[in-house]
């Protein structure tokens, strides 16, 4: 059935805009783990009293995805600095592709610390947005470091185990048992990784089994696969939503098949300073929704406004 015919309204992609300002992007490496993490970093041209946003996203989406959404964010006149995590995109790391909350965080808490040490741009004021299990990542660091100004986290996967728990049990022990065979492959090295696609159809073993989530990541890049052992360490995870003090923005999708929008709700309303909307999107589509890039920029500017 289609979207219009399970009663959607038509949701706004994001286009092209008036500029309030012009900016460059130039690449810029930091050191993670020993590894060197890529990313871009956008300055509007405007006095270096920018607020910095710290961007990534999930589930081994490179940064290009959220290309066209960074420079919204720097014509609007944010800095905007865009990385991909080890092992994803043009950031060396093995094995490729894991999803590991523990070694992501790690590469966000990094990448803040670059941004701190950049001239030209108001380091005081640095604010992070992260999108599915990299808007659980951005709650996390902030919830650690008190020196992060605002936190936007969009259809953010608050616990890892729900990627497992929505699954039939027969796909569960499917799931555990490929993530154990890929750990024991991991410590012989000649047999390589035993991977699963990040995004697979209904029967198939993979982080997210949904045909439509499969066609959706299609349209924005090639699948990649994942080291199965993702499973293991996701199903540890769980992001200390109730310890973030600063003011957030949680964005939930009416149609998200990842991101559960009532914990997301739930989340939101034990958090001392957190503001949440609903959206009419799916999980991906919140990527490019014109709807979540204006409720993030009118909370943003009324926090560093």
């Amino acid at each position: 059935m289609s979207p219009t015919a399970r009663g959607r309204s038509p949701r706004r992609r994001l286009a092209g805009r008036p500029s309030k300002f012009e900016y460059s992007r130039v690449t810029v490496t930091f050191d993670s783990g020993g590894d060197a993490c890529a990313g871009w970093l956008y300055r509007p041209d405007r006095p270096s009293d920018a607020p910095v946003v710290v961007m990534a996203g999930g589930l081994a989406l490179p940064r290009e995805v959220l290309r066209p959404l960074a420079e919204r964010f720097a014509e609007h006149g944010y800095a905007v600095f865009v990385f991909d995590y080890r092992g994803v995109g043009d950031s060396e790391g093995e094995p490729r592709g894991l999803l590991s909350p523990s070694r992501d965080m790690a590469d966000w808490e990094e990448a803040v610390a670059s941004v701190r040490d950049l001239d030209g741009v108001d380091t005081g004021r640095v604010v992070l947005w992260g999108h599915s299990l990299g808007g659980a990542y951005a709650l996390s660091v902030a919830a650690d470091d008190p020196r992060v100004r605002a936190v936007v986290a969009v259809g953010p996967v608050l616990s890892g185990s729900t990627l497992l728990r929505s699954r039939p049990l027969p796909s569960v022990l499917r799931a555990v048992g490929a993530g154990v065979r890929d750990r024991i492959q991991g410590v012989l090295p000649r047999l390589g990784p035993h991977t699963v696609p990040a995004a697979g159809d209904d029967a198939e073993l993979a982080v997210v089994s949904d045909t439509g989530f499969r066609g959706a990541y299609r349209r924005l890049t090639a699948v990649p696969e994942v080291p199965a052992r993702s499973f293991l360490g996701l199903a540890r995870y769980s992001a200390p939503v109730d310890e973030v003090a600063c003011p957030a923005l949680l964005v939930a999708g009416s149609y998200d098949e990842v991101g559960d929008a009532a914990a997301i709700e739930a989340a939101a309303a034990d958090l001392p300073d957190a503001t949440f909307v609903r959206v009419p999107a799916a999980h991906l589509d919140l990527l490019d929704d014109e709807e979540t890039l204006g409720h993030a920029l009118v909370f943003l500017d009324g926090v560093l406004g």
